[in-house]
Formats: C-alpha cells, structure tokens, sequence
C-alpha cells in the first residue's frame, strides 16, 4: 500500500472535493445548529462526478462511513483513489475513515495527497483541524482550524469544530 501512496503522490488534478464526512444523500445540520463533524458541506455536487453511480467505492465507502462502519468504509475508498488516484474526494473519505479508525499515520498521508490535489481547501483544513482534535493535539488542532476559519470565518462546521475544541478544553477531555 505504502508503495501505491507513493505512486500516486505525483498525481495532480481539478477535481471537486465534497464533504468527507456528509455527502450528497446525507442531512446536513442547519447553519443555527451544526453538528461537529470535521467536515464541511459542499455545493460542489455534480452527477459526472466519481461517485454518481451508486455502486461504486466512493459512494459505498460514503454509505459505510455514514453507518460507522469505518472499515468497510477505508476499504471502498481506498479502491476508489486507487482506481481514481485525482479524486480529492476518495483521497478525503479514505483520510476520515482512517482517523476514525485511529490510524492518523496513514490519515496524514490521504489528507496531503488531498493538499497536493486542490490545496488547502477550507473543507480539507477542517478535517485535518478535526483529526488533530481526535489524536488530543490542541494546539495543532486550534491553528489548523483558524486556516480554515480565515479561509471561511463564517462556515458553520469550522465553528462548531473551534467551539469542540475549546469545550474539550475546558472541559480537559480529548474529544472522540
């Protein structure tokens, strides 16, 4: 796999990144009332997009992540980037489902190659901010989510992810 990553680390492309965390058949929280999430919602939906057809890896990973199978979920993304190596949005679910899955190594990785993609797109940094946030790393978490926040000072996930984290602290709990 490490070979793979390698590989395709060289890949550029303009591809559209989605939400890694809520995609198009899933409820968003309302703007008064988001839910943390790490993520952030996107209108950049379009049919001839990877991911239209609902049997493919990315939807079916978007399926298992949505139901916390994050295992399943790690396995249809990491078919679909390695089918589909310029699609930031594989590259983002398969990063999420590898936090959830307490494997931030490999996260890092998926989240770069997101980087390399689209750059540091408000979506990617709050993700990132909310990975940070899962590994106990506040101080990295805080300054990644400020990015994100200067990029969108009014995104509603990227708040609610900056009021988590100052909750967590206060509270001196990691969050999970």
């Amino acid at each position: 796999m490490v070979a793979c990553l390698v590989w395709l680390a060289g890949c550029e492309t303009s591809s559209k990144l989605t939400d890694a965390f809520r995609w198009n058949d899933a409820p968003l929280a309302s703007a008064a009332d988001p839910e943390p999430t790490g993520s952030v919602p996107s209108p950049l939906d379009k049919p001839d997009l990877v991911g239209s057809d609902p049997n493919d890896d990315l939807s079916v990973g978007k399926k298992y992540f949505r139901q916390g199978s994050y295992g399943l979920a790690e396995r249809h993304f990491r078919k679909s980037v390695e089918m589909h190596p310029r699609d930031a949005e594989s590259w983002v679910g398969l990063a999420a489902s590898y936090d959830r899955l307490r494997r931030f190594d490999l996260a890092d990785r998926a989240y770069a190659q997101a980087v390399k993609l689209l750059g540091p797109t408000t979506e990617i940094l709050n993700n990132q901010g909310f990975s940070y946030m899962l590994r106990g790393d506040t101080k990295r978490a805080r300054e990644t989510l400020l990015a994100a926040q200067a990029k969108e000072p009014n995104n509603p996930y990227v708040l609610s992810n900056l009021k988590l984290l100052e909750d967590s602290q206060r509270k001196r709990k990691g969050v999970n």
